[in-house]
């Protein structure tokens, strides 16, 4: 079973008619070097693939100035960010030839970012790639169970599925991390990965994970901070509508791919419903498909008070404050936390993010939609969001 992912490609086209150099960033085995390939397959000129994981290509690479000046058209580097000597080359390059241009991937986003964006400025985009989203596939159970990391969504069995989790983890762990900058076994990478699963969708306590794995705050930060960068996890900031000290201020951790989250907390696809951590488990895969339909990770933030008040999800889009309540519940009703949150952060509107296929108004200012509806036309045209 092929996903087409055509939105995707005809936004990497977009951005080479701005710029001659287009970063993919994302995890790695999200489907970047495919879009790449895909690309390359219908790209109206020359096509020359590098794999910065390949011996022989990082041996043409050694002289790169000179490879790549007899090179024409379309130039693809997979996996950059294990060459970032090559940055101020491209430089040279494009500003030399106009007529060549370069798709390039990576899976370290901060990392990446911070190395190019001197070197590489106004002649670089840059796009996130992620893993599956609901708009791809249509099947939101299947893609909240087993995550959307191609190989693991389109596994032939649920077996499959959770064999591909267990081994990325593994690899994540034992080669990924260690690359990226941790100076802590692989044992006690994946405590602290475990320990982050199990508080997903909480507030972050740095005096509780530094006690436990015997590492200072400031370190816990720093790897957090590296898990952030190689997209596996989503730091979720906490709104401050004034100076109170009412207002939660430590932010929120969410592992960003639900597959991966039940493999770390254990579980297999057909008992999360059981499990205690099922809401925390949806308000996550909700969250994530949020970010990706308005493009929010930058603009983005929870909302909660020492005296109980809370909003999961508040998104600043085109000038209005959209905020969002995610409940696991075939029965949504307004309750007194969503009153303090439209009337505490004057919401333009307030949504509530179910796990069905719905759509309904339940106020002049709150919406109930189904999470299958989140990418609809018709919730592309609710006022609040098509200005």
């Amino acid at each position: 079973m092929h996903i087409g992912r055509n939105k995707l490609l005809t936004r990497i086209k977009e951005e080479f008619e701005i710029h001659q150099i287009c970063a993919l960033l994302g995890p790695r085995q999200c489907g970047k070097t495919t879009l790449a390939k895909e690309l390359a397959h219908h790209f109206p000129t020359s096509v020359h693939f590098f794999d910065c994981e390949n011996p022989l290509h990082l041996a043409r690479l050694d002289s790169p100035l000179i490879t790549f000046q007899n090179l024409e058209g379309l130039i693809v580097i997979d996996e950059v960010q294990r060459r970032p000597d090559l940055f101020p080359i491209l430089r040279v390059l494009v500003d030399e030839d106009k007529t060549k241009q370069f798709l390039i991937t990576g899976s370290a986003s901060r990392d990446l970012i911070h190395q190019s964006s001197e070197t590489l400025a106004g002649r670089i985009g840059y796009h996130q790639i992620t893993p599956f989203s609901l708009d791809e596939v249509g099947e939101w159970n299947k893609l909240w169970l087993r995550g959307g990391f191609p190989k693991s969504y389109l596994a032939s069995s649920t077996k499959l599925s959770i064999r591909w989790r267990d081994e990325y983890i593994l690899t994540f762990l034992e080669r990924d991390l260690a690359a990226l900058g941790f100076n802590i076994t692989p044992y006690l990478i994946g405590k602290l990965w475990r320990m982050l699963a199990h508080v997903h969708g909480q507030t972050l306590n740095y005096h509780d994970l530094s006690r436990s794995l015997d590492i200072d705050q400031r370190t816990i930060k720093k790897y957090l901070q590296i898990l952030e960068g190689a997209f596996m996890i989503t730091l979720l900031k906490p709104w401050h509508s004034n100076l109170s000290k009412r207002e939660v201020r430590a932010p929120k951790i969410y592992i960003r791919d639900t597959g991966l989250l039940h493999r770390l907390l254990l579980l297999a696809d057909d008992n999360i419903e059981n499990h205690p951590r099922l809401g925390a488990s949806y308000e996550g895969f909700a969250i994530e498909q949020l970010l990706r339909r308005f493009n929010a990770y930058q603009d983005s933030y929870f909302w909660a008070t020492h005296n109980g008040a809370e909003l999961d999800l508040l998104i600043n889009h085109e000038n209005k404050k959209l905020g969002f309540e995610i409940k696991f519940t075939d029965s949504p009703k307004i309750t007194k936390s969503m009153h303090l949150a439209l009337e505490g952060l004057q919401l333009d509107h307030l949504f509530i993010i179910i796990p069905q296929k719905e759509y309904f108004p339940l106020s002049n200012k709150v919406t109930c939609v189904g999470i299958e509806n989140i990418f609809s036309t018709e919730f592309s045209c609710h006022p609040s969001i098509n200005s």
